[in-house]
């Protein structure tokens, strides 16, 4: 009887533990931004959207998850031969993602590996037909032409390739060296050219400010000269003014003159006086004065 119990106590754990495996078998639960593919009995019977999920136990079996985000791919460098014979390393990143989980599973077995031979071939095509300077000037052309021969190749996979990058583009070492001789160049010749400029522009503004200041120097000494003159005018005014209001007569006028003589005499430049026909007769009557003043009274 203690046997038959035990039994029954196994029998009824085993049904329990089948139950909970069954069960387990039967509800799945797929996460966002995935997708479940179930086979009934080895073929494909629906895709599974993300949540909960029924299955039928021990009939219908889910394969692994397949991820419906973008997905980004960094290719190792590939070697590619230009049209001028000369071998390029280029390192390139695509950004792909499954639009069709059916056809992401049933259609190729390893879709990086597929996309990566496609890339290396696809960039073999597209340099192929470019020299050197082309495909160092040309990278987007080659990014667009790349993109769409994926995008066309990777559709049948159910896979969309978004985008297409070129990180790198490694000429060989002899054409960098050369590359970099022209371009060490070619900075040197802009930094003359610009010297060269800087040095014109200074001597012309050197030029502009010499010939402002001369002007205004010219300017300046031209007022002077007429503030000068202005002066000595008004001065010769007063004195003209000052001999008429004090009656002068021409005696006085030839007196004065004299007096001036010794300090017309001391200029260096004075070589030739010129006496005014009026001052000379004045002169003449100041002397008649001076005669009869000294002559002997009677």
């Amino acid at each position: 009887m203690e046997i038959g119990s035990l039994v029954a106590v196994v029998i009824a754990l085993v049904i329990v533990l089948f139950v909970i495996v069954t069960l387990a078998k039967a509800v799945r639960i797929v996460p966002q931004a995935r997708a479940g593919i179930v086979e009934r009995l080895g073929r494909y019977s629906r895709t599974l959207n993300p949540g909960l999920s029924l299955l039928v136990p021990y009939i219908d079996r889910l394969k692994p998850l397949v991820d419906m985000r973008e997905q980004v791919v960094s290719f190792p460098p590939s070697s590619v031969i230009t049209q001028d014979n000369l071998v390029v390393n280029i390192d390139s990143v695509i950004y792909f993602q499954v639009t069709d989980p059916k056809a992401a599973m049933y259609e190729i077995a390893s879709p990086i590996t597929g996309i990566e031979q496609l890339t290396v071939t696809t960039l073999r095509n597209v340099i192929g037909g470019m020299d050197l300077e082309q495909t160092l000037t040309s990278r987007e052309s080659i990014n667009n032409a790349l993109r769409g021969v994926l995008d066309e190749a990777t559709g049948k996979w159910g896979i969309r390739v978004n985008r297409v990058e070129l990180k790198a583009i490694d000429p060989p070492a002899s054409v960098q060296e050369s590359m970099e001789k022209q371009m060490r160049a070619e900075r040197e010749k802009r930094a003359a050219i610009l010297t060269a400029e800087g040095f014109k522009q200074s001597q012309i503004l050197t030029a502009e400010g010499e010939k402002t200041s001369a002007i205004l120097r010219a300017e300046g000494d031209a007022q002077s000269q007429i503030l000068r003159a202005e002066g000595e005018a008004q001065a010769i005014q007063k004195v003209f003014d000052a001999i008429h209001a004090g009656g002068a007569d021409d005696q006085v006028l030839a007196y004065q003159y004299l007096q001036a003589l010794p300090s017309i005499a001391n200029g260096t430049a004075n070589k030739v006086w010129v006496v005014p026909a009026e001052l000379s007769k004045a002169m003449e009557n100041l002397g008649s004065a001076f005669t009869r003043n000294d002559a002997p009274k009677g």
